[in-house]
């Protein structure tokens, strides 16, 4: 009993933690401040390493000019924005890209074409956004996703500042009818050059800016997917996950990201066989205040939150009612390769 005590204060504990980050940003507060400035040297180090192991960054070109799926019916047209996580820095081909396997998973669940249009940008940070933002609304997106936030350690931002500014670019999204779906800030703490203790104080970090970005999202009206370890153990297990520089995820690790992503990027358009199943609690899931779900999310990778209504009413009295989703994969929508019948092909073709 002690121990679910004790587990219990934990999360009462991050949930107020992420509660009060969240506010100083809406309020345009400090929030935590700046990590230790030796977490920030080992970041910036690494970065300027992965450029020298991976070589030139590759810009793919971007293939909104074309449709995925050779189905019939209007396409759902798909915005990817981000950071290097989010345009696949590292990989060899843009088949390799999240937006790209994104894509091709939807237009399978879909059985409809898929349009899409990556404006993410390796190096992007969350002042980034509002630009990005403004070319992707150019498209009339039904969806988009967004991965951001580590480059905002890189460059000493104030946590509350990086979350008002996610924040800002889900309500201008959500403004224009497009469905949101945020990757929350990973683990920093599983990145391997980063040894304790500093290790610690990165995960601990981490965790918290997570759940801070699930509540000012969910707020916004998006929903998020915690990416927390890059989608857990697999990642502090398996070398094959991360790329050459060790720092950023593999093709198959970028493949494992956007298998987490898809059930919820499809739940937020309406398709897939869980759009409208209700939470199931012997799986983990639950309704709960914004806080305390946001920090339970951060904790377990592939976690989704999304904002949801409790006998008619949107808030209780811990604020907004969210749902907690652990969303079963879709086996038959392969996110480990791109195929001939899911490949682009020129429109009008």
């Amino acid at each position: 009993m002690s121990d679910q005590g004790g587990g219990a204060g934990k999360v009462s504990s991050r949930a107020r933690a992420a509660k009060r980050l969240a506010q100083a940003a809406a309020l345009g507060g400090g929030g935590l401040g700046l990590i230790g400035a030796t977490l920030y040297g080992v970041l910036t180090a690494e970065a300027e390493y992965a450029k020298r192991v991976i070589g030139p960054i590759r810009y793919y070109p971007t293939p909104g000019d074309g449709l995925f799926g050779r189905y019939p019916g209007r396409p759902i047209t798909f915005a990817m924005l981000g950071d290097s996580s989010a345009a696949g820095y590292g990989t060899d081909s843009p088949n390799e890209t999240p937006g790209v396997l994104l894509a091709s998973g939807l237009t399978e669940l879909a059985k409809r074409p898929v349009r899409l249009v990556d404006v993410s940008k390796t190096g992007a940070k969350s002042t980034d956004l509002a630009a990005q933002v403004d070319a992707a609304l150019q498209a009339g997106p039904h969806v988009a996703v967004i991965l951001i936030g580590v480059n905002d350690v890189k460059a000493k931002m104030p946590p509350s500042t990086s979350v008002q500014l996610l924040s800002a670019a889900v309500r201008r999204l959500r403004a224009a009818h497009c469905e949101v779906v945020v990757g929350t800030c990973p683990d920093l703490g599983v990145v391997r050059p980063i040894m304790p203790p500093l290790r610690q104080v990165a995960r601990s970090w981490s965790h918290r800016l997570a759940a801070a970005q699930t509540i000012a999202v969910v707020e916004a009206g998006g929903r998020t997917v915690s990416l927390g370890s890059l989608l857990g153990e697999v990642f502090r297990t398996n070398p094959t996950m991360w790329g050459r520089d060790n720092f950023h995820p593999s093709a198959t690790g970028y493949a494992a990201a956007s298998a987490a992503l898809l059930p919820s990027v499809a739940a937020a358009v309406g398709v897939g066989p869980e759009s409208f199943v209700h939470p199931e609690s012997f799986r983990g899931e639950a309704i709960l205040p914004i806080a305390e779900a946001a920090a339970q999310a951060a904790r377990t990778a592939g976690t989704e939150v999304a904002a949801t209504e409790v006998a008619g009413r949107e808030r209780g009295p811990r604020g907004r009612w969210a749902e907690l989703r652990h969303r079963r994969r879709h086996p038959k929508a392969d996110v480990d390769r791109v195929d001939e019948d899911s490949a682009p092909v020129p429109v009008g073709q």
